[in-house]
């Protein structure tokens, strides 16, 4: 059996709102709400999410078809980038290559990718520990600490060129077995739900 990372899809941006409480954009919320209507969705046995608001939003969205509660766990939250405040996206960008480019160090004080991917990494596999391997399970996150679980779990080298296509709604998949990766970056609304 197979377990989903999925990321948020579009968000609201709001440059006075802190990012953590940002919420979904009409325009994420209807493709999450496309895709809880796909067959794999209702048979999620569990949906657990990072803590933050848009997280939160597609979680609650997705295990509604399921009749499952969200389980948060904090430390999934996304690569801590407090220090800096909103950067604009142009910027952000600029910022998020250099991030993915020097794993070991810091952007002017962000977590160092290093650091987000030991504790995404280590997240996942403590809410697994006492999972039913033929449960279905999705976990609902964020774009850059999902590619760092996706590189630790591919045991490649840290990269942006794992990141997920179209900033956002997007999933990977892998075994709940041996934690292979069996499909790349795919749109939420659009994957067939290979849970063999």
């Amino acid at each position: 059996m197979f377990a989903v990372y999925i990321t948020h899809p579009q968000v609201q941006i709001d440059p006075d709102v802190p990012v953590p409480q940002w919420g979904l954009s009409a325009h994420g919320r209807a493709r999450t709400e496309a895709t809880a209507k796909a067959e794999w969705v209702g048979r999620l046995g569990r949906v657990i999410s990072s803590a933050e608001v848009k997280a939160v939003e597609t979680a609650a969205i997705l295990a509604q078809p399921a009749g499952l509660d969200v389980e948060t766990v904090e430390a999934m939250h996304e690569n801590d980038r407090s220090a800096t405040g909103f950067l604009a996206p142009p910027d952000f960008e600029k910022a998020a290559d250099w991030f993915f480019a020097h794993p070991q160090e810091s952007f002017h004080g962000w977590e160092r990718a290093v650091d987000a991917q030991t504790r995404i990494h280590r997240a996942i596999e403590e809410a697994l520990a006492n999972h039913d391997p033929s449960v279905p399970i999705a976990f609902i996150g964020h774009g850059g600490v999902g590619t760092l679980l996706k590189c630790h779990l591919q045991g490649r080298a840290i990269g942006r060129d794992a990141d997920q296509p179209g900033g956002g709604g997007n999933l990977f998949c892998f075994s709940l077995a041996d934690r292979r990766v069996a499909c790349d970056w795919t749109a939420m609304e659009t994957w067939q739900g290979d849970w063999s």
